[in-house]
């Protein structure tokens, strides 16, 4: 019974390996994610150049910048998240990064629990969607008084998530 327990036990712990396969795939959607916002922060400059250099002011076009900047920088915050995830799952479950330990830099890839884990995570989403907030409002039109009630509503609930958010991170 005691060699069916160790040969169970050694697969079980070499199973834990099928984690990199989300490890890997974590860190290329992140590398997608990075190179995708940066060609739209291009597009965006190039569009802007275009602009200034004709002459030519399309309707609405500092409107087109600032979404197109904000949908940039979404993009950065959810490239982050599977960043950390990527490197979170492989420090939990395969090995510690050796550079992190070492390193004088942040050490804000550095994940010890899984709670802590989860923590880092929720913040970056919550900042993910705080920024995708602010690009759907940017196009948003208002017709009227309640509207505009529930936009000014939708700020202050925003406002109050962000401080209880930053208030429970430092206890």
């Amino acid at each position: 019974m005691k060699m069916v327990e160790k040969i169970f036990e050694n697969i079980l712990w070499k199973g834990r390996l099928f984690v990199l396969l989300a490890v890997i795939f974590s860190m290329v959607g992140s590398i997608i994610l990075f190179i995708v916002a940066s060609v739209d922060i291009y597009v965006v400059a190039a569009e802007t150049l275009t602009v200034y250099f004709t002459g030519a002011h399309p309707e609405k076009f500092h409107q087109m910048v600032v979404g197109g900047i904000i949908g940039a920088v979404d993009l950065y915050l959810m490239a982050v998240v599977m960043l950390i995830f990527s490197f979170g799952l492989y420090e939990l479950f395969i090995s510690e990064i050796d550079q992190v330990k070492d390193s004088s830099a942040s050490k804000i890839l550095q994940i010890d629990s899984l709670d802590q884990l989860k923590d880092k995570l929720a913040k970056v989403i919550v900042m993910v969607l705080v920024v995708s907030f602010f690009q759907r409002v940017l196009y948003t039109e208002y017709n009227g008084a309640l509207e505009m009630l529930y936009f000014s509503g939708s700020i202050v609930a925003l406002a109050l998530g962000l401080y209880f958010l930053n208030k429970g991170g430092k206890n």
